[in-house]
């Protein structure tokens, strides 16, 4: 087994058990109210740093590009409420529009 496989497994293996560790831990009673609240907080900022940092993150530098011109312009169609797959479909559109154009 290459080492990269290995790595693979073991942060697989770490994830279940990290994961399953509140579970466990928990059993079935209800988290405080003074710690659910910001739990519910952390998936969106998450999301919304990786997005962040998907978007306009290079190689220790920020970098405006077409992905940046994409996300604008998915911002804008969930906004305005769009069905999720028409959101991708703009925004995806928007990017191969811009890195065509330059």
């Amino acid at each position: 087994m290459s080492p990269v496989w290995l790595s693979v497994l073991v942060v697989g293996a770490a994830t279940i058990a990290f994961k399953a560790t509140g579970p466990v831990l928990l059993g079935r009673r209800q988290l405080p109210a003074w710690l659910a609240g910001p739990v519910g907080f952390l998936a969106p900022a998450v999301l919304a740093a990786l997005v962040v940092t998907q978007a306009v993150g290079g190689h220790g530098e920020l970098v405006v590009d077409a992905r940046l011109a994409g996300l604008g312009a998915g911002a804008i169609a969930v906004a305005l409420r769009a069905p999720l797959l028409a959101v991708i479909v703009v925004a995806a559109a928007t990017a191969a529009l811009v890195r065509l154009a330059s």
